[in-house]
């Protein structure tokens, strides 16, 4: 019992944020009258959020190495799909190369931002804000003033908004149909994941870590399997697996690895953790902030070429706005404004909480305005809880609880 309460108290704003989705998801089926999670709004929230998520995994290794954020993530997102459409629908190029092509103009924008923000040393609010403005111009320069590509090719689209091939077949139960690659595809993930957390949890055991009992092992596994297995049989009762799912899939499935497997992971914590101390170590930090921003730019890129995909065309004022929902989704799923601390899953359930905020608003008809009042309130009430509990501040004493002089809260 002790290990469990121990562990709950490690991870308690990743837990306080999955049960806070849960309750957003609970209150929105009730005053949607259950329309949040038909399986075509289920569908629709998954391709309506894949950029954000995309974005919101970068963001986060920026906020990870320095507490620092990128303001220019939504110009990107305007630039690459305008370069994807003079590419694709102007210039007649092949969709594969050029989507090849557009990748690298986001690589090229984070390596230009991550010069000037590592080794110039000029902070990177200040570059990224001027990212921001010279991103956005250069997007309108590109589109003649404005002007719209619209509709891209099939061969363009299908890596981004189409759904995956049926390989299995359809199963018809009392005329309603089951994709059935998407189910089994849903039991497959569940599994993996039960036997990656029981081989896990034994590595820890061997090495005398701290590891997790037969008893909340076996709890946690059955909850996130039958939610895994639940989500996908949602998508197996509409169209099947969205494409960009895939997509996601395999750059959380990527990411998650480099932050907790690998040597680059642990210099970035590190960093974030104590710059001066990971320099002393013999980290080159600054050569690790300039891959943080040349990562940031290329999944700024992606999520770029998925936007226009959904929109089917590339607009000027595309990626409006995304910086701010990016940076959201990071600090709402527990990653620190001080830096060091942050999951990649936890990014994704911030991103999901967004979605289904801005989705479940959208479904009751709330006013737009509103919607960002919530939006903010919820993004300071995430910022304040992690100010709070990592003790950074002194709570005053008519918040706190008992009696006599207040105690300052020990910093981590």
């Amino acid at each position: 019992m002790n290990k469990v309460i121990a562990t709950v108290r490690k991870n308690m704003k990743q837990y306080t944020m999955m049960l806070a989705l849960a309750f957003i998801v609970l209150m929105f089926q009730g005053l949607t009258g259950g329309k949040l999670l038909l399986p075509m709004n289920v569908y629709n929230i998954i391709n309506q959020n894949a950029y954000i998520v995309i974005m919101a995994i970068g963001m986060l290794l920026c906020i990870l190495g320095s507490g620092s954020i990128d303001l220019s993530v939504g110009s990107v997102v305007g630039l690459v799909g305008a370069c994807a459409g003079i590419l694709i629908m102007k210039w007649k190029w092949d969709p594969y190369l050029s989507i090849l092509l557009c990748m690298g103009v986001g690589i090229l924008v984070g390596a230009w931002q991550g010069f000037w923000i590592a080794f110039v040393k000029i902070p990177a609010f200040i570059v990224t804000l001027s990212g921001m403005l010279v991103f956005r111009g250069a997007t309108l320069i590109l589109l003649q003033g404005g002007k719209a590509i619209p509709v891209f090719p099939a061969e363009y689209k299908q890596f981004f908004v189409g759904t995956t091939p049926e390989f299995i077949g359809v199963w018809e139960v009392a005329g309603m149909k089951i994709y059935l690659t998407c189910l089994l595809l849903g039991i497959l993930i569940a599994a993996v994941f039960c036997l990656t957390q029981v081989i896990s949890n034994q590595s820890k055991k061997r090495k005398g870590y701290e590891y997790a009992t037969p008893g909340a092992l076996t709890v946690r596994m059955v909850i996130i399997s039958a939610i895994v297995i639940w989500f996908f049989t949602l998508l197996a009762r509409y169209r099947g697996i969205p494409s960009v799912l895939l997509v996601l899939g395999v750059i959380a499935a990527v990411y998650t690895f480099i932050t907790t497997k690998t040597v680059l992971g642990r210099h970035i914590y590190a960093m974030g953790g104590n710059p001066k101390a990971a320099r002393l170590s013999g980290v080159n930090t600054e050569r690790l902030m300039f891959f943080n921003y040349v990562n940031m730019g290329f999944l700024a890129g992606i999520a770029g070429l998925v936007f226009a995909a959904r929109l089917d065309s590339a607009t000027p004022m595309a990626g409006d706005g995304f910086e701010l929902d990016a940076i959201g989704a990071c600090y709402i799923g527990g990653a620190s404004a001080y830096g060091g601390v942050g999951t990649v899953s936890g990014s994704v359930i911030g991103a999901l909480i967004m979605g289904v905020l801005n989705n479940g608003m959208n479904i009751i008809g709330m006013d737009v305005n509103v919607q960002k009042l919530v939006k903010g309130l919820v993004l300071l009430a995430a910022v304040a809880f992690d100010v709070v509990s990592q003790g950074h501040v002194t709570l005053p004493s008519f918040l706190r609880f008992g009696k006599g002089k207040p105690e300052k809260i020990t910093a981590r």
